[in-house]
């Protein structure tokens, strides 16, 4: 999957769910989250993602790539990303964990009728 100027993401969070179960990988998300967040405001800041993009090998991001990158996970529009909003981004960017979710609530909702 490509983002923004070309950058290459490898979706490997199926392979990690499947190593650390899914309440191991939910953890690792969240230890993210706090690798990727600004100590004093709890949230991932444009600021934040800069000064931190090269542990994501994003050092080559342009300030417009990030900042879209903000807008696509910012849910309630604060500019910023909150643990639920990075979660929930990080599983939108793997297309492989959106469809096995899908097959697991179409598989939930077949047993309740």
């Amino acid at each position: 999957m490509a983002l923004g100027g070309g950058v290459v993401f490898e979706d490997f969070f199926p392979v990690m769910v499947e190593r650390l179960g899914a309440e191991g990988f939910m953890k690792e998300l969240c230890n993210g989250f706090r690798l990727l967040m600004d100590g004093a405001k709890g949230m991932i800041t444009f600021e934040s993602l800069k000064r931190n993009s090269a542990l994501l090998g994003l050092q080559d991001m342009s300030d417009d790539d990030l900042k879209c990158m903000l807008r696509e996970g910012d849910l309630d529009g604060d500019g910023s990303l909150n643990e639920m909003e990075f979660c929930t981004l990080m599983f939108r960017l793997s297309p492989a964990l959106m469809q096995t979710s899908k097959d697991l609530m179409e598989e939930a909702l077949a047993f309740e009728f």
